[in-house]
């Protein structure tokens, strides 16, 4: 039996020029868009962080590869409108990245090699020129905010923390995490005060400061909030899943139970799952 041969990035591309020919090719793929196929890369982006964080690397590889496909499909829609092919986004970035690395390719070359092991000042440069090389690059694009080129379609506690990282690069943060605790306590008075004054909209202005904050906390304690908080949710659909489990095993549903037995197989679940 002949073995499966192994395909390249060259067939990947070939792949999809044929997939998107007018006449013989898939009739879905012939018709989709950049706008059409962009919700499916945020999809397939998360896919490939779930992959990671559940530690399934056989499905890492398959979510690469679907990741992989978007950009393909991209650099084939751009193609065939004349605007770029996908040689030019990889040249693009490999050029990109060996301008952002000058301590790893001194001749701005990807031959060139640093001569000698770094010293520790030299090290020390390498984050304050990252940004300063970045800074050049948001210019160049007409961007000269600090916070320009953040993409407001980023999830808003990624976007949060974004905002927060890049003000702090101009010295715009808080000097220790006490700082931000008291923030966060802060904002909790303010939320309690705005409910008990009963205004709606005011609630929901302060839970959003509140929640800012803590996105903040997460960044001074180098947490993902995005990774906390998916890690919070798991955490809570195991409970509740474990208290549908108890509740079906007495022919009872949680919509008929009493919040009092729930709260007690909540307090179990607990248990149960910290010790599995």
């Amino acid at each position: 039996m002949t073995e499966p041969r192994g395909y390249s990035l060259d067939d990947l591309k070939e792949l999809m020029r044929r997939l998107r020919e007018p006449d013989t090719g898939c009739p879905w793929d012939i018709v989709q868009t950049y706008q059409s196929i962009a919700p499916s890369t945020i999809e397939e982006a998360y896919e490939v962080v779930d992959a990671i964080e559940r530690e399934n690397y056989p499905h890492l590889k398959e979510e690469l590869g679907d990741l992989l496909f978007q950009v393909i499909f991209y650099s084939q829609i751009a193609t065939e409108e004349h605007r770029f092919n996908f040689n030019d986004v990889v040249s693009d970035l490999v050029s990109k990245l060996i301008r952002r690395h000058p301590h790893v390719f001194p001749d701005n070359t990807l031959e060139s090699r640093i001569s000698a092991e770094r010293t520790q000042d030299e090290e020390k440069q390498i984050k304050f020129r990252w940004e300063a090389l970045k800074k050049e690059e948001r210019e160049a694009k007409g961007q000269m905010g600090l916070l320009d080129d953040i993409p407001v379609t980023l999830p808003a506690m990624t976007r949060a923390a974004k905002l927060q990282k890049r003000a702090s690069s101009a010295g715009f943060d808080w000097s220790s995490m006490e700082g931000v605790l008291a923030q966060i306590e802060e904002e909790l008075e303010e939320v309690k005060e705005a409910v008990r004054r009963n205004q709606p909209d005011e609630v929901k202005e302060e839970l959003g400061d509140l929640i800012f904050s803590v996105v903040n906390a997460c960044r001074h304690a180098k947490v993902d909030p995005e990774s906390a908080t998916r890690a919070t949710n798991d955490k809570f659909e195991q409970r509740f899943r474990y208290i549908e489990r108890k509740l079906a095993e007495q022919g009872e549903t949680p919509e008929v139970a009493s919040l009092e037995r729930m709260d007690q197989l909540w307090d179990e679940a607990k248990q149960a799952l910290q010790k599995s």
